[in-house]
Order: structure tokens, then sequence, then C-alpha cells
């Protein structure tokens, strides 16, 4: 079922002893579900909607990437622009410094950016262009940010990308203080706005009385990046991607961090109380309180109806962040639904022990699985619902089963109560949807 080397990276619950192993290379062979490290910062750094996005490479590179994320935006829409310096044959022989200077002029003149990312690629790495030095010579005739991001994708993984995104975002905080500040703000760090989840988690905050400074980078504005050293408290969401973020803005802005979860009731309520406790004001705590009580109020009751229409279900999970995983593997019990099988491409051995601990008993956790693997073990559980992104949607309607989900394309809004809501409502609707009778399913082994 699957190759003998990763062993140590599937583990039975109940069952298996040993720590599963997260983070190593992916074996080569086994077909892995994770992307490359130049997918990695394009995910991260797509969402900062006033920025030109200049991939310096191949047009499939650009075509590759382009809306990668689903991400929303309250303002500019020039992120939704791919550009590209589309190097042919006589450009990888003869260097594509002078056509990516050319770009580069052309588009600022035409768009006027508050900031340029400029992208290097696996050939741009091969042929060697000094990339830096020509973003330098733009940012000085223009005065605008131009940012280098040597994020070849032979370098690694998606999470290695994560990191180089990070770092590019550094050179943008702390250039610029002229925002207006409230008493209390944070910073959230690792929320996309795939789907508006930013504008619903910045409401909570309101109403607690917390102002959200910048978020790095759903919906993200350069001027908000730039002034995100200034906030008392960064506000992590998603780990994988911007842990490195967090802990280089405590090192250089002693701003502390905490890590959270907007999925899920019980996640929801503890990012919110967590981050009023912060401040040491009884009056936010209450404000937190009463938000709470008052969501909760009105979410429970309809909950209990999917917990007796779904008691029956078996969910399959496949994510890119472990921080992900253990939110859905929590919010599908609050609904019913047994998770059999959980798995994530970025996970640690800390993300698989906490894992372990909320997931039942024969319940298969995998790290950095593969097409073959997840097939097997969904004909072996005989799960009846995949949770994942579009990698995994193929999978799950090859075999006859439903399908929710949760990756950067989504549409339908999944944090805060708002999104346990919709989150349930899918999970239902999928699950009992009358096509299923017409659809042949896999053989159970």
């Amino acid at each position: 079922m699957f190759l003998q080397k990763r062993r140590r990276q599937i583990f039975v619950n109940g069952v298996d002893s040993f720590d599963l192993i997260g983070g190593i290379p992916s074996l080569a062979g086994s077909v892995s579900q994770r992307a490359c490290s130049f997918c990695g910062a394009r995910v991260v750094l797509y969402p900062i909607t006033d920025a030109l996005h200049v991939v310096h490479g191949p047009i499939g590179c650009a075509a590759y990437t382009w809306d990668i994320r689903g991400s929303m935006s309250s303002g500019s829409e020039l992120y939704r622009n791919s550009f590209s310096t589309d190097l042919r044959e006589k450009h990888i022989v003869f260097g594509g410094e002078e056509r990516l200077y050319i770009t580069l002029m052309e588009l600022i003149n035409q768009y006027s950016p508050s900031a340029v990312f400029v992208y290097s690629t696996c050939i741009v790495g091969v042929i060697g262009d000094d990339i830096q030095s020509v973003c330098s010579e733009v940012n000085k005739i223009k005065c605008i940010p131009v940012i280098p991001v040597m994020v070849e994708g032979f370098l690694g993984t998606k999470k290695d990308g994560y990191k180089i995104a990070c770092d590019a975002i550094m050179n943008l905080i702390g250039t610029d203080a002229t925002k207006k500040l409230s008493l209390y703000n944070i910073n959230i760090l690792g929320d996309f706005n795939l789907a508006g989840e930013l504008w619903i988690l910045a409401g909570y905050y309101k109403k607690i009385g917390i102002q959200v400074l910048s978020s790095v980078t759903g919906d993200g504005k350069v001027k908000d990046i730039q002034n995100a050293h200034r906030a008392a408290l960064n506000v992590v969401q998603c780990s994988g991607s911007m842990m490195r973020l967090a802990k280089k803005m405590k090192e250089k802005y002693n701003i502390p961090f905490i890590k959270v979860s907007y999925f899920g009731v019980e996640d929801m309520s503890i990012a919110l109380y967590d981050v009023a406790n912060f401040f040491q004001d009884e009056k936010l705590v209450e404000n937190a309180r009463v938000l709470v009580k008052n969501e909760l109020k009105n979410l429970l009751p309809s909950l209990e109806f999917y917990r007796r229409a779904l008691f029956k279900t078996k969910a399959a999970i496949y994510v890119g962040g472990a921080f992900k995983a253990i939110s859905l593997v929590k919010a599908l019990k609050l609904i019913g639904v047994k998770v059999v099988i959980v798995g994530t491409q970025t996970g640690n051995v800390d993300d698989y022990k906490l894992l372990k601990s909320i997931c039942d008993d024969g319940c298969i956790i995998v790290d950095d699985s593969n097409p073959v693997e997840l097939s097997e073990f969904i004909k072996l559980t005989k799960a009846n619902l995949f949770i994942g992104g579009v990698k995994e949607r193929a999978i799950a309607y090859k075999l006859g089963l439903g399908f929710c989900d949760h990756n950067h394309e989504r549409k339908l809004a999944l944090a805060g109560y708002e999104g346990m809501a919709n989150f349930a409502k899918e999970v239902y609707e999928t699950v009992n949807s009358p096509v299923w009778q017409f659809v042949r399913q896999y053989k159970v082994l």
C-alpha cells in the first residue's frame, strides 16, 4: 500500500507507538501532493492587493500560479493580474536581465503600484540573472519598494517558499509609521481572506474593542504592512506559512505572538479570549465573553440537527497545514462526523503528536501522502467524505465519494461562527446529495 521508506510517515492511532516524522523531503517516486518553493512564495505574497507581482521566467510559471489564492480585496484589484517576462530560448542563452528591467519600468509606469515583488524561477536560477541588482536599480529610479523574491522552485517544497516570502515581507515592515493607531491593536498573520473571512474576524475584534492594524497577507495593503511593526501583538492563524515572520518581528521589533485558529467553535472562542486576555483589560475580556455567548446562542441549536443527521459519516482529511487539520478534526467531531484519515503536507513531529491526542483509535495519520496511498486508505477505512484541496478533489470524485473544498480556491467563508454554520451545512449537503445513488463507488478491500 505504501513505500517502505515512508513507513515512519504513516501512523495508525491506537496501534502504532512511534513518533510520526514530518517535514522531511518527499521520497523520489512517491508523486507527492506537495508543490514547489516558488508556488509557496506566490500563495503567501499574492494577496497583497496593491502590489505588482512579476514572475521572471517562462510564461508557464506565471500561468501555473495565476490567481492561485481566491483572496478577496476591499480595494485594489491589481494583484489579480499575473505578469511575466515570458523568457524564451534567446533569453536563456544571452540572459534576461535587460528584459526584466524593461518589463518593470513599463509596468510601473502603467499601473503605479505601491510596491513590486519580482519572483525568480528555476530557469533563472540556472542561467544566473542578477535579479537583485535589477530590482535595486529600478527602486532607485522609481522610488518604490521593488523586492526580489529568490524562490527558484528547485530550492525545496512549498514550505521553503513560505520562509522566503516571509523574508520578502520583512523588507516592507517598518518602512512607514503614519497609520493612525487605536489603544489596542493587532496584526493578523496567515489569514488570506479566501472568501471574506478576514472581514468576519475584523468585525469580531471591532466589537471587542481591538483594531486590526494589518493583515499579512489577506486583503493586504502595502501601507498597512509597512506599519505592522507598530502593533502590540501578532496573532498567527496559519503557523506553517507565517511563524517565521512572527519570530522575525519578535526579534527585530519585540512584538509578542500567539498561535490561534479561527476555524470551529472551540478554536474561534479560544482565539478571541486569548487576544482579549493579552491586553489585560477587563472590559475587553467581558466584551469577548458577551460576543462568544451571543454567537453560540445562535449557532449551537442549528448544529444539533447536523449532529443527528451525520453521526454515521466517516471523513478523510488531507490539507497543507497541520493547524488546519487539527481544527478540522475538532469541528467535525462537533457535528458528529468521525475522522478516519487525517494527513498534511507540512506538519512536524509536534503537530502529529497533537493530532494523535484528538483523533480516535484506528484513525490513519499520514505525512506527505500521495494519490495511491490516499485512495487505498479511503477504501480501507470506508470513508464517505473527503476534505482537501484542488488536487484531492479528483481522487474523491474518481472514488465516487463526496468532497468539500478547504483550500485556496473555495468561495465559502469557513472562519468564525458564521463559517462553522457554513461548514456544517456544506458537509451535510455533500454527504446527503441524491447524486450518490447514481455513482459507482469504490470497491472496499
